[in-house]
């Protein structure tokens, strides 16, 4: 099922409960798929990875912004922030435990044939690819890091 096919029902669910924050948050996300959908070279619908990685980057938009607010000392627009970050959590895929990251990167080095880290690049490229929306970029990167270094 697509995105788009789930954020309809979620839209009016979020209406009829006059639930603003979440009305707002799904609202967002049509807007970014519509204009994605509709940018140039694009082929009119979405694959679900690059529903995914549009979701991860709302998702990083909404952590950045809180943590600027916190930084600021507005604790009022962090959580709302914080807010739509649960809305958007509902739409991404089950994410991936520490120890789950740190299987899964150490069986990617092992494929890979990587030894130590200078071949980094090597398996970030294909750790990315295939838990792209399991796992935050910087989870993977700092579990890849730890474990070509030991």
């Amino acid at each position: 099922m697509s995105l788009k096919s789930r954020i309809m029902p979620a839209i009016i669910v979020a209406m009829k409960a006059k639930d603003k924050v979440a009305l707002e948050t799904l609202r967002a996300v049509k807007a970014e798929l519509m204009t994605a959908e509709t940018a140039a070279g694009a082929t009119g619908e979405m694959s679900e990875s690059e529903e995914v990685k549009l979701l991860m980057k709302l998702l990083k938009q909404r952590k950045d912004a809180a943590a600027i607010y916190i930084e600021q000392g507005r604790a009022d627009l962090a959580d709302d922030e914080m807010a739509q970050t649960k809305i958007l959590d509902q739409f991404l895929p089950q994410q991936m435990s520490a120890e789950e990251l740190e299987n899964a990167v150490a069986n990617i080095i092992v494929k890979v044939g990587a030894k130590g880290p200078a071949d980094m690049g090597k398996v970030m490229g294909v750790t990315s690819k295939e838990l792209a929306g399991k796992a935050e970029g910087r989870a993977i990167a700092d579990t890849v890091k730890a474990l070509l270094n030991k």
